[in-house]
C-alpha cells in the first residue's frame, strides 16, 4: 500500500496490517484520534511474532495515548516463557494485558473502544502496523 492513501475503512477487512509510510501512518493517527476521544475506555489486542514485540507495541500505544500502562495479569504465562507468535489482549477497565501464544494470525495492532454513555462511539480500529504509534 505504498505511496496511496489509506483510511481505518480499508483495513476492516485485512487479516494483517500492512506496511506503511510514515505518511500514511501520520494520516491514520490523525483519522482515528477523534474516534478514540469519544470513548471512555479501551481494549486492546497485538498480533505479533513474539512476546517482545507485543509488549513493545503495547508500551508504544500507550506512550503515545498516554493510557497508563496495564500490568501483566499473574494468572498468566510468564513472558520469558512464551516462544513464536501470540495474542496479547489488554483491558483498560482491569488494568491488566495477558499473552497467549497464537499461531496462524497475521500482524498488527487492534484497538477497540468503548462507551457505556454512547455506544455509537464504540468500535474496533484496525489491525494497524505494530509501529504505528512509535515514536
Amino acid at each position: 500500500m505504498a505511496d496511496a492513501a489509506v483510511t481505518i475503512a480499508d483495513l476492516r477487512s485485512l487479516r494483517s496490517a500492512p506496511s506503511l509510510d510514515a505518511a500514511q501512518l501520520a494520516a491514520l493517527r490523525a483519522e482515528l484520534q477523534p474516534q478514540l476521544q469519544r470513548c471512555e475506555w479501551f481494549t486492546i489486542g497485538v498480533m505479533a511474532a513474539s512476546a517482545t514485540a507485543a509488549v513493545a507495541a503495547l508500551r508504544e500505544v500507550e506512550a503515545a495515548l498516554q493510557w497508563k500502562p496495564l500490568e501483566l495479569d499473574p494468572a498468566g504465562e510468564a513472558l520469558a516463557s512464551i516462544e513464536g507468535p501470540v495474542f496479547l489482549k489488554g483491558n483498560q477497565n482491569s488494568g491488566r494485558f495477558l499473552v497467549r501464544r497464537e499461531t496462524g494470525l497475521g500482524e498488527g495492532l487492534l484497538i477497540s473502544g468503548h462507551n457505556a454513555v454512547d455506544p455509537d462511539a464504540e468500535d474496533t480500529w484496525g489491525p494497524l502496523p505494530l509501529n504505528s504509534f512509535a515514536a
